[in-house]
């Protein structure tokens, strides 16, 4: 699948976009998450407060507990705020 990281999300992970490959146990956007954050420092960092962070699965708005099972693309970014 493809993960793509916008704002601070991108700027600590460090590319906007990647193919990554979860082992199977990994099933939701919150288990994404942490496998990511393991994956090293600036993944750390990018999912260190993983409640601020929102996420996308195939386009569309999706909580934490959302299956990842057949997902082509996740994205990730943090809260938006309107002016």
């Amino acid at each position: 699948m493809k993960a793509l990281y916008f704002a601070s999300v991108r700027e600590r992970v460090g590319v906007a976009e990647e193919d990554i490959f979860p082992p199977r146990e990994v099933s939701t956007v919150s288990e994404l998450m942490r496998w990511l954050a393991s994956r090293g420092e600036g993944y750390a960092e990018a999912f260190a407060n993983a409640r601020t962070i929102r996420a996308a699965v195939d386009k569309a708005h999706a909580s934490h507990e959302a299956s990842i099972a057949s997902a082509k693309e996740v994205a990730f970014f943090p809260p938006m705020t309107g002016g």
